[in-house]
């Protein structure tokens, strides 16, 4: 085996195990149950229902939290983006819709709800509130069942706020204005007036919670969980990390707790939704990720640090809900207004220095096409034409590697058995003739983690999701919807499920036309002499096709692009230095060869 062909099997070989390991999923593991307690400046350990003493404000009146959130009045949320209401025993934010996003490509099917009751089957909400310090008793603060009144404001929309009041019965008297920009940025304004006539301790904080399993995508590539950034350093926690992170902390062990000093972010991402607590930038606060009893809730935390409030006095705090889909152009807008370090709530993964350069890209041509297909085959040819010219050195010296056949060819006839001397004399042909032997599977190696990187932006970015090309291809992130099976929509049946092993036998067009374009690329060199060496290149184009063919068509679509542009740049260079490769004759003799095998 010659060191070309060598290195080409181990660059093919190399790139199918980096793919069939994408290909792998990994469900996340249920979550056990644990306690927590609560200390002066934190949250209620459980949101749902805050400690109270029975009888007091703060009690349910049934001991059923979920039957007051059921019948608890609401203000209406209405934003451009957003749907949704506000419960007001509690105050909390609950119940959130978003206009622009529909479960399926079909946008007469459902909007995507974000946020959802305790009463709901996967209650998601957010929750805001102070702790008691010094003498002051829960009864004294509001928490999860305070039962606000609604002062200010009717529909919680842009430019229209609404204001809560609570008075506490004993000199304090509570207000929650609450505001929201056009897009998924709310901004909760807390004040307490002290007329107890004595100094008061209190803490605000801000809570996200999620009760019970999650409905994950459940790959390994992607982060669902908690993301937080803190003085500049990002987090991210996977769901299943939090129980045995809560279980260290009652064991004596350090709690997932983290002082920020001056910017910070903590809450909860989905693969293309968000739910973040953000503290005004420049101020400190207590980070906190935690999983919590009574329900398999999983918990986020902004504490903010105790006020002291003399009598007659008011204290006031500040704190910001992100709650919405994670826009690209959005988020990076908010980090432009101060959010330290928000554009990295999208999980970029470990080759951040090419999926951020290539997913801009890919928005920019597509700003400017209308059509994200279309940008990602302009976007190929971009690379293509960044690595011409070690693709250029690469088939220059794959030209004369193949002049050079017939003299290896002698050689090997020479050398019978003395695969040294053989070995030493290409090596000296190799020199005479300025060949480099290992230059051929260069380009293919470059293409792993571009391969990968754009995997990642197509399967992680919210622009990708519902793209349409053309045709049939209305979603480039999921797979191709067209069959074999079923003759591409002429047979009346419908095709295997996509979780179903069957599935991979249930190939689309456009994975058939990236095994024909390998087939096709590869017919541009003559078929190695070794029959295991033949036998590996001729299954190579149709092994890549199945197991490609479950990924999503952005993808597909881009790797036929490579495929194609990667065949005419190779077929003009290598006919500029004179070797023109007999194509038609290629594939005819493959025919031939595979005849006279069986």
């Amino acid at each position: 085996m010659d060191d070309q062909n060598r290195n080409m099997i181990l660059a093919i070989v190399l790139s199918a195990l980096v793919i069939l390991g994408w290909t792998l999923l990994f469900p996340p593991e249920e979550a056990t149950m644990t306690d927590d307690q609560v200390s002066e400046t934190s949250a209620p350990a459980n949101p749902a229902t805050a400690p109270a003493p029975p009888g007091s404000t703060n009690a349910p009146q049934d001991g059923s939290p979920a039957a007051v959130a059921v019948d608890a009045p609401r203000i209406e949320i209405d934003t451009p983006a957003l749907s949704g209401s506000i419960s007001l025993i509690g105050g909390r934010i609950d119940e959130l819709a978003l206009k622009n996003y529909h479960v399926e490509v079909d946008e007469s099917s459902p909007l995507v709800e974000l946020l959802n009751p305790v009463a709901s089957d996967r209650p998601y909400y957010a929750l805001f509130g102070w702790a008691p310090g010094g003498d002051l008793a829960y009864e004294d603060v509001p928490g999860a069942q305070t039962p606000w009144q609604v002062v200010e404001g009717e529909t919680l929309s842009p430019g229209n706020p609404v204001t809560l009041e609570w008075d506490n019965g004993n000199g304090l008297v509570f207000r929650r204005t609450i505001s929201v920009d056009e897009d998924y940025m709310f901004t909760v304004d807390q004040s307490v007036l002290n007329s107890t006539g004595n100094a008061v301790r209190l803490a605000p904080y801000g809570t996200v919670a999620r009760h019970g399993d999650m409905d994950l995508a459940g790959f390994f590539i992607l982060h669902e969980g908690v993301v937080r950034m803190s003085d500049g350093e990002l987090q991210e926690l996977d769901y299943d990390d939090l129980p045995d992170l809560d279980q260290i902390a009652r064991e004596g062990g350090p709690a997932d707790v983290i002082e920020v000093i001056e910017d910070g972010w903590i809450g909860f991402t989905d693969k293309y939704w968000m739910t973040t607590l953000i503290p005004t930038p420049g101020t400190s606060f207590t980070s906190v990720a935690k999983f919590v009893p009574g329900g398999e809730i999983y918990q986020t935390e902004a504490r903010l640090p105790t006020l002291e409030v003399a009598p007659g006095e008011t204290g006031s705090t500040s704190l910001r809900l992100f709650a919405g889909a994670k826009e690209w152009e959005t988020i990076l807008n908010y980090q432009e207004q101060g959010i330290d370090g928000f554009v990295d709530s999208i999980d970029w993964g470990w080759f951040f220095f090419l999926t951020k350069p290539i997913f801009v890209a890919l928005h920019w041509l597509n700003g400017v096409i209308g059509n994200m297909g279309w940008a990602i085959i302009v976007l190929t040819l971009g690379i293509k034409a960044l690595l011409l010219p070690l693709a250029y050195k690469s088939y220059v010296s794959m030209a004369k590697m193949k002049e050079l056949q017939p003299e290896m060819e002698k050689m090997k006839e020479k050398a019978g058995d003395d695969r040294q001397k053989l070995q030493q004399g290409m090596m000296e042909l190799y020199k005479k003739n300025k060949v480099n032997p290992a230059a051929g599977c260069l380009p293919i190696l470059l293409q792993i983690p571009i391969f990968f990187s754009l995997y990642k932006v197509i399967f992680v970015t919210l622009e990708l999701r519902h793209a349409p090309w053309l045709l049939w291809i209305d979603d480039l992130s999921a797979p191709d919807p067209s069959s074999i099976l079923n003759l591409f929509g002429l047979l009346p049946w419908g095709t295997p499920d996509p979780s179903s092993f069957l599935a991979i036998l249930s190939l689309g067009v456009l994975p058939i036309l990236l095994g024909i374009s390998m087939w096709l690329q590869q017919k541009l060199n003559p078929a190695p002499a070794d029959a295991t060496q033949a036998m590996i290149f001729a299954w190579m184009p149709w092994v890549f096709m199945f197991m490609l063919g479950q990924f999503a068509s952005g993808l597909v679509l881009y790797w036929i692009a490579n495929n194609t542009i990667t065949f005419t740049q190779q077929y003009a260079i290598m006919r500029s230095q004179g070797y023109k490769p007999d194509l038609l004759g290629n594939i005819l003799g493959s025919f031939r060869r595979n005849k006279d095998a069986k």
